[in-house]
């Protein structure tokens, strides 16, 4: 009898086993995310066959994702607008393709834009003017800081941590905020000396808004971190900031209407800029969804129509191809950037928006 037993926990094992792996398998490595905002799921799709190979709830009105350096985790802020309640932040197993639990926010509402960054989560909270941290090892937000505007909606950290942009869509601007040393303890050139013991700098943040445009929303950091671009929805341009003088050097009039996102190809040669249309017109009248722009001479180069407002752009380390979220028309197009030509269209639910590459290691 005990033999028996022993053999059917042995069975059993090796059967859970087998559904982990399969589960596993199942998940393509790399993999593109795409959040499907109106169905609250995230779609999982493999990007050699452009087909969903699983889809997994988000959590209530989700608009971004990110994956873990790793590739095993997607996190996804749950939205809610302007003045919104919701406070958490959607967690997602990559390898089981199964929610988790959430991550509980407190007093910061609103969280948006996300990047994650020397193995934390760093995440904008535009109820609370503020951007947050959370830390997955110990899984509690551990740094907040204070912006002051209004609606800070996207984030970037730079791989070294100590460089962060945010973009403030009511404001109008684009926060630069930087970690700096602060010499005599804190006090200022002329003030007192600093108590024995706390001579050294210290580290603190300073931030530095730059005006943008009306709408200020999507941006980008460009790949040498020199130039800072940010579409403007309301003007109809794109703004570009020095970052070492954290000055205007351009505005550029572009063709998109209602442009909400941008993104630098991985060489720092172009800018694709996607557009939801006027409001009210999902289709911007036929003025084209995506446009392409040279980042050195600031020319178009190309202007794609998707057939309706467009919004997440996501560019592949590789480079050769980009995924714009189609959301009006609830598929993904895959734009070839040599040909500039659409090549295909991934079949996506209802309002797709956020995308996010995950790379399992």
């Amino acid at each position: 009898m005990k033999t028996f037993h022993s053999l059917n926990l042995l069975a059993c094992l090796a059967l859970i086993v087998l559904v982990a792996s399969s589960a596993a398998a199942q998940i393509p490595s790399p993999a593109l995310l795409v959040l499907e905002k109106s169905d609250s799921t995230l779609a999982i799709v493999d990007p050699a066959t452009l087909k969903v190979v699983a889809r997994v709830s988000a959590g209530p009105d989700p608009h971004e994702v990110i994956a873990s350096d790793d590739g095993k985790l997607a996190y996804i802020s749950n939205y809610g607008g302007e003045g919104s309640a919701l406070n958490t932040i959607s967690v997602v197993d990559l390898i089981a393709a199964k929610p988790l639990p959430t991550i509980d926010l407190g007093a910061l509402h609103s969280p948006h834009g996300l990047a994650f960054s020397g193995d934390k989560l760093y995440f904008t909270a535009e109820t609370s003017k503020a951007i947050g941290r959370y830390d997955p090892a110990t899984m509690r937000v551990d740094w907040i800081l204070g912006t002051g505007q209004d609606r800070t909606h996207m984030i970037a950290v730079s791989s070294s941590l100590d460089q962060i942009v945010t973009s403030n869509v009511s404001s109008g601007t684009i926060s630069i905020i930087e970690q700096v040393a602060q010499l005599n303890g804190g006090y200022g050139p002329q003030g007192p000396p600093p108590p024995p013991g706390n001579r050294s700098p210290r580290k603190t943040w300073q931030v530095t808004n730059v005006p943008a445009g009306r709408g200020s929303e999507g941006f980008d950091v460009s790949p040498n971190g020199k130039e800072i671009w940010v579409a403007n929805a309301q003007d109809g341009t794109a703004t570009i900031i020095d970052v070492a003088s954290k000055k205007i050097t351009a505005t550029v009039a572009i063709a998109v209407q209602g442009a909400n996102r941008l993104k630098f190809t991985p060489d720092g040669k172009q800018v694709l800029i996607s557009g939801l249309g006027r409001r009210g017109d999902s289709s911007a009248s036929g003025a084209g969804d995506l446009e392409i722009l040279d980042a050195d001479t600031h020319k178009s180069i190309k202007l794609l129509n998707l057939g309706g407002g467009s919004a997440g752009i996501l560019i592949p380390p590789t480079g050769d191809r980009a995924y714009i979220a189609v959301s009006a028309k609830g598929n993904i197009a895959v734009v070839d950037l040599k040909t500039q030509e659409v090549v295909a269209k991934i079949s996506a639910g209802n309002q797709p928006d956020g995308m996010a590459w995950a790379v399992r290691k």
